[in-house]
């Protein structure tokens, strides 16, 4: 459905997209997952037309969208960070002047404003002044005008942003609801959001793509190969962190800050698929230290995020 090939974009000498590559299928809801600045409405920008990549190719549903840019962009509904809403209309007039706008013959419209404002929860204020909705609502007519020529792939750009913690549930459900019957793109800086909308996660990170796959996948690669903790009681300086470091299969030793003056604590990272807990055990029995704590630090889907965006 999507084809996105060695996107690269720069403004000026800054490379803000470095040969992102990534598909996505008929049906699925993916979340684009970056920290701010990392690439993500720029991408989203590309792929909607708003603006030219610099390199790579992007293909919507087999359309090129440089070849033919008209046809793709009747494919896609696109929900910008801050859609542009006209306070001084009601809300009926706004959504028949955007389906105008997307060439939705004259006797037709009515029919799909009444359509997508079921869809959408704007029923009761169709008639209300857009300058009069409450943030949930505008957000909801800013999704309504997005689908109101029925496009097959919806792209919304942190369609959650400055909503309440109610508002935000409402909006991810109706996410979850129109997404049934089209491919969603969903960009964000908000992991929770993310995992409990879509059900594929891809991670960008100063413009390069750093993770993908779905939420249980990328738990299991945290999983994987988790760093280990390691706390001992010691008697002043007894080359705690040397002496771990010489363990098969342990590849960095990073000191840990503890209140304890008599206890040393390390974060050890081990070689891939190396489980070096019975070196470390063997160690402290070795050199006749108190083995505290003994433990892989198995990390959840957030702290790879983080992880993934620091060392990327």
């Amino acid at each position: 459905m999507i084809e996105i090939r060695n996107l690269r974009k720069f403004y000026g000498e800054f490379e803000a997209l470095k040969g992102i590559s990534f598909s996505i299928k008929k049906g699925e809801i993916v979340g684009f997952l970056g920290p701010n600045g990392a690439g993500k409405t720029t991408c989203m920008k590309i792929v909607t037309g708003y603006m030219a990549a610099t390199d790579g190719q992007v293909v919507i549903d087999g359309i090129d969208t440089d070849e033919n840019p008209v046809a793709a962009r009747a494919k896609i509904g696109y929900l910008p960070e801050n859609a542009p809403l006209y306070p001084d209309m009601n809300v009926y007039e706004y959504l028949a002047y955007v389906a105008e706008v997307r060439g939705i013959a004259g006797g037709r419209i009515e029919g799909r404003i009444a359509a997508i404002a079921r869809t959408c929860g704007l029923t009761e204020v169709l008639h209300r002044d857009v300058g009069e909705l409450s943030k949930g609502f505008r957000q909801r007519l800013a999704l309504a005008q997005a689908m109101i020529h029925d496009p097959e792939i919806l792209i919304l750009d942190e369609p959650t942003n400055g909503l309440d913690p109610n508002q935000i549930v409402e909006i991810r459900n109706l996410i979850k609801e129109v997404g049934r019957q089209r491919t969603v793109i969903l960009s964000s800086h908000n992991l929770p959001e993310v995992v409990q909308t879509c059900d594929r996660v891809i991670i960008v990170h100063r413009g390069a793509l750093v993770a993908d796959g779905t939420p249980d996948e990328l738990e299991k690669r945290g999983q994987s190969n988790p760093r280990v903790i390691v706390k001992v009681r010691k008697a002043g300086d007894d080359g705690v962190g040397r002496r771990l470091a010489t363990v098969p299969g342990v590849k960095g030793v990073v000191p840990v800050l503890e209140p304890a003056r008599d206890v040393a604590a390390f974060e050890l990272e081990a070689e891939p698929g190396v489980d070096v807990r019975d070196g470390v055990f063997k160690a402290c029995v070795e050199a006749g230290w108190t083995l505290l704590e003994l433990r892989r630090d198995v990390i959840d889907l957030e702290a790879l995020f983080g992880r993934l965006t620091r060392e990327a």
